[in-house]
């Protein structure tokens, strides 16, 4: 597709903290997520940023409204996936999707229990709403970018693939945006079939 433009992306970008929503402290979630998706995505993006507390019927309101009325391909959120009494975005998450799709959350599992044993208390999903791919992201950047681009070695050769591999080939089957990225960054995977001819 080199020959043509790319296709226009509309990103959804929710921060859920109690504490960074009324000013405590600045959110570190969405300046880290505006500044890995600038790098791996080829395609123009139009972010929608959302800063809400851990309140479940304001998440499932938000989240709604990025996918039905902003038009969001792709809605990434960002914090309040443990254990914790107050941690309900997944529970937000599951209640306004049509399908869940929990291949997303394990491989960030096994991401981050490379590094800690704590993983297994993450709760993180994903959903489709419509047309609209739903992700729960952990909250700490260095987490962010680790399961969005995965884990390479010392020579840059992958050792276990990030998330973010399948998702242009995800959103392509839900009827959205051909999504292209920086090798160099994360390579989105497609079957040959799949791949789009050059356009013009």
């Amino acid at each position: 597709m080199s020959d043509t433009q790319q296709d226009l992306l509309t990103v959804g970008l929710v921060s859920v903290s109690d504490r960074a929503s009324s000013g405590v402290y600045q959110d570190q979630g969405i300046p880290a997520l505006k500044e890995w998706l600038s790098a791996a995505l080829k395609n123009p993006v139009m972010f929608e940023t959302r800063l809400i507390p851990d309140e479940r019927p304001q998440i499932e309101a938000t989240l709604a409204e990025l996918c039905d009325s902003a038009g969001c391909d792709l809605v990434l959120t960002t914090g309040g996936t443990g254990p914790a009494p107050r941690d309900v975005t997944p529970d937000a998450t599951l209640a306004v999707g049509d399908r869940e799709m929990p291949g997303f959350g394990e491989q960030m599992r096994q991401i981050s229990l490379r590094f800690v044993p704590t993983a297994i208390l993450s709760r993180q999903t994903a959903v489709i709403r419509g047309r609209t791919l739903i992700l729960n992201l952990p909250g700490q950047p260095k987490s962010i970018r680790e399961t969005l681009e995965g884990l390479k070695d010392a020579d840059g050769q992958q050792i276990v693939p990030g998330i973010f591999a399948a998702v242009p080939y995800c959103i392509d089957l839900i009827g959205g945006p051909y999504i292209e990225t920086d090798d160099t960054v994360v390579k989105a995977f497609r079957p040959k079939s799949a791949v789009r001819p050059p356009q013009g």
